[in-house]
């Protein structure tokens, strides 16, 4: 049998308002080619389907049309459970109408195990599919405890039972799979992963994961990598884009699970090519420096964080001329390192509260220095605060 893993499309999600939705399109363009030259006999969404309870319907429409164009009519099963960022009823709002097209649609987490029989390989796989498991959507109150810790382990122990059970309807005939949105302890994230915990209180340790499952399939976590610690083969395929600044230089991929009954799974990844890179920028030499680097279609197809050290403030205009020389620009944050460092001086010297002001006011107004009777003036007001203050 022959397994795609995937998670975290996050469709419909923006770049601080820049839509991503034709390059949500043209992964799942390369994700149809890729189960099709693959052979894939069986796709697994882990969760965060799209980036928000309430989506665009532009994003609705791309999901539904992806599920028709990757169940193959029916011929692949597909199965997709949702993530913190979905609603839950709204991912399982077809599941009747979907289920005899081998689409399987899991809003809520419940115990029950799903078999899935495999046509193209003649395998039947058991599948738990544990959807994002939290408190309101367990309908449970874990702990009465406020602490952060008390908390933490009476929902491990929760997650932990519950995969339990699901774990004993595993067979040796069959291949057994788990999938959920979870945050496993000592997973790498990324700051495009809004919390699924609050604090620590929704961690799952990595030995909670059930033994007898062959693979689990997990979301959340927009790197790609394995749970070292779990006593089976655990994995997040991360997500398909970089969706922040964060994620700047991470290689983004869907993972193939090759896995028999009663065998161990054998894991590969698939580099993806669709989505513009997220790169940083850091132009120490000031605005000509960038005009250079355009000027010679550095990363033309990337969204752009830039750091661009400059003496002086930048005007619209400038601000104008370096978008239309690179549309991709996200943020364009100019350092002032010389200001920088007269802080820094500042800090370490034991300046009297009247150099202090000196030093401000000539660094306000390009030089000028302060007249007496204003150093005077500034000087009497902060002292009747200081006894107003003390007086209190």
């Amino acid at each position: 049998m022959r397994i795609l893993h995937t998670a975290d499309w996050h469709l419909g999600r923006t770049l601080e308002g820049r839509s991503r939705l034709t390059e949500q399109e043209a992964f799942l363009d390369e994700l149809v080619e890729i189960v099709e030259k693959e052979r894939i006999d069986v796709i697994l969404m882990a969760g965060d389907v799209f980036d928000s309870v309430n989506p665009p319907a532009a994003a609705e429409q791309l999901f539904y049309e992806s599920l028709a164009r990757l169940s193959n009519k029916g011929r692949r099963p597909v199965a997709v459970i949702s993530g913190n960022h979905d609603h839950p009823d709204r991912i399982s709002a077809a599941r009747t109408l979907l289920s005899d097209y081998h689409i399987y649609l899991f809003g809520r987490p419940e115990s029950s195990v799903y078999r899935i029989d495999i046509p193209t390989c003649g395998e039947t796989m058991m599948l738990a599919p544990l959807a994002y498991p939290s408190e309101s959507r367990l309908a449970e109150l874990l702990s009465s405890d406020h602490q952060e810790a008390a908390l933490r382990d009476r929902y491990d122990d929760r997650i932990r039972a519950l995969l339990a059970t699901m774990a004993s309807s595993f067979t040796e005939e069959t291949v057994n799979v788990v999938m959920s949105h979870l945050y496993v302890a000592g997973g790498h994230t990324s700051d495009s992963e809004r919390p699924i915990e609050v604090g620590g209180a929704y961690t799952v340790a990595a030995t909670s994961l059930p033994k007898a499952a062959q693979y689990v399939a997990l979301g959340h976590l927009h790197r790609p990598q394995h749970i070292k610690r779990a006593e089976t083969t655990a994995r997040y395929s991360g997500s398909p884009l970089a969706y922040s600044f964060s994620e700047a230089g991470h290689a983004k991929s869907v993972t193939v699970i090759d896995v028999h009954p009663g065998g161990a799974a054998n894991v590969s990844e698939i580099p993806l090519a669709a989505g513009k890179p997220l790169v940083r920028w850091k132009a120490t030499e000031g605005i000509a420096q960038v005009y250079r680097w355009c000027e010679e279609g550095k990363d033309q197809s990337c969204w752009v964080d830039l750091e661009l050290h400059v003496t002086e403030s930048l005007t619209m205009e400038d601000i104008y001329r370096l978008r239309k020389l690179h549309p991709g620009f996200v943020h364009i944050r100019p350092v002032f390192p010389q200001r920088a460092e007269e802080a820094a001086d500042m800090s370490r010297e034991a300046l009297s509260l009247e150099e202090m002001f000196c030093r401000f006011y000539k660094r306000q107004t390009g030089g000028q220095a302060p007249d007496e009777e204003l150093v005077r003036l500034f000087l009497e007001l902060t002292s009747e605060e200081e006894k107003e203050g003390g007086d209190e």
